[in-house]
């Protein structure tokens, strides 16, 4: 029998990954709220983690040390600082396939890869035909992060004002696209502490576009994104004026 895979967190994206490593014929250990990460079976050799984003940082202090190279991270708006001072090392996939009720999950593009775990991660993506492609470094890794980040962000925040589907946004509101785009770039530039090009960036984005061009712009955490990122842009001193301008329309639309 193959090692164990546990998974923490059994919502919708936990539940795909459970699918893929039990089709690998690996046995699958959920590790739902009602259990902890010391509940993780000593024998796994893989800990999914399927949280959200806001659980992250305290399912990273509780993992056991001896799991540090086992750990998988999905979460969306990830950058390396989001688990750097915590005593792991990850397997970090940026997420392009969505599972939404009742639907079975939707593939935009390939999901990148990177990892210690990377390997079985995308072996396990394919046994339930969801593409992906292993990354060969650090810094593949953190372009194709911030070309989620970028694409997330965009989309949640332009969409508050614009709605629509991402072809609509581009098509029709470019120049707007453009100039959130580089607001969240400023941002992410400054949170990884490193600036890549903007242009193959924003490139990337427009790949996703082109994968799902009818996706809805506005997701329900669009106004809890904008609020992050304007909070980030006051930590690091930015201007990201086109933000700013959002927050306050925002602000006037719902008196």
């Amino acid at each position: 029998m193959k090692k164990a895979v546990s998974i923490v967190g059994m919502g919708e994206m936990g539940g795909v990954f459970a699918r893929g490593f039990l089709k690998l014929g690996h046995p699958v250990y959920p590790i739902t709220r009602h259990n902890n990460v010391n509940d993780i079976p000593e024998e796994a050799e893989s800990v999914i983690v399927a949280v959200g984003e806001k659980a992250l940082p305290d399912i990273l202090k509780g993992i056991p040390e001896n799991f540090k190279d086992r750990v998988v991270l999905l979460q969306n708006e990830l950058l390396p600082k989001d688990w750097a001072v915590y005593p792991v090392n990850p397997t970090v996939i940026s997420v392009w396939f969505e599972k939404k009720q009742p639907n079975d999950y939707k593939v935009i593009i390939p999901s990148p890869v990177y990892g210690p775990q990377a390997q079985l991660v995308s072996d396990a993506l394919g046994a339930i035909n969801i593409s992906s492609k292993v990354l060969n470094s650090a810094d593949e890794l953190l372009f194709e992060l911030i070309v989620k980040n970028l694409y997330i962000l965009t989309v949640n925040i332009a969409g508050l004002e614009v709605g629509g589907t991402v072809s609509e946004l581009w098509n029709n509101h470019r120049e707007f696209a453009q100039a959130v785009a580089n607001d969240v770039l400023d941002i992410q530039f400054v949170m990884a502490e490193k600036e890549l090009d903007r242009q193959k960036l924003i490139d990337g984005m427009l790949e996703a576009f082109n994968g799902d061009p009818e996706h809805k712009c506005m997701g329900r955490s669009a106004p809890a994104r904008l609020e992050r990122a304007v909070a980030q842009a006051d930590e690091y001193g930015l201007d990201a004026k086109t933000l700013r301008d959002i927050q306050t329309r925002q602000a006037q639309a719902s008196k």
